[in-house]
């Protein structure tokens, strides 16, 4: 089992100036699992880490993931397809493309939670069973 992680959390764990930053950094370190990080976050994280911190607390982030603390996924054809159908089904909801990576991510996975502070997108996106994904931290 493995948890699919949004940038949200992950920008909140990084940043300390983040007002979930506790929330984030807990969740990272209390679950016990491996953590997959689609790759299509790692683009948005950049930016935003450029934005709100040091080039240093990127290049730590970066030795984390080629230390082996998280799975990168990267995106099949297939699963870059069903990302962009995501956007267009759920259009109403301007849903970009980061956010539809993440959510195809868990269902090519097999994965039902997903970590992410964006209640707003994933609360409203629908399995192929008509059901929600866990959102965490909860």
């Amino acid at each position: 089992m493995a948890l699919v992680l949004d940038t949200s959390v992950l920008l909140a764990a990084l940043d300390a100036e983040d007002p979930a930053h506790e929330e984030g950094a807990r969740l990272l370190e209390d679950v016990r699992e491996e953590f997959v990080i689609p790759a299509p976050v790692l683009v948005e994280l950049d930016y935003w880490m450029s934005v709100r911190a040091t080039p240093d607390a990127w290049l730590a982030f970066c030795e984390q993931v080629a230390s082996g603390a998280y799975e990168i996924h990267d995106l099949t054809r297939e699963e870059l397809v069903a990302a962009a159908g995501t956007q267009v089904r759920y259009g109403e909801m301007s849903l970009d493309f980061v956010d539809a990576s993440v959510f195809v991510t868990c269902q090519a996975r097999g994965e039902r939670r997903v970590a992410t502070l964006d209640r707003r997108d994933f609360s409203v996106l629908r399995l192929p069973d008509g059901s929600v994904l866990e959102i965490l931290p909860a």
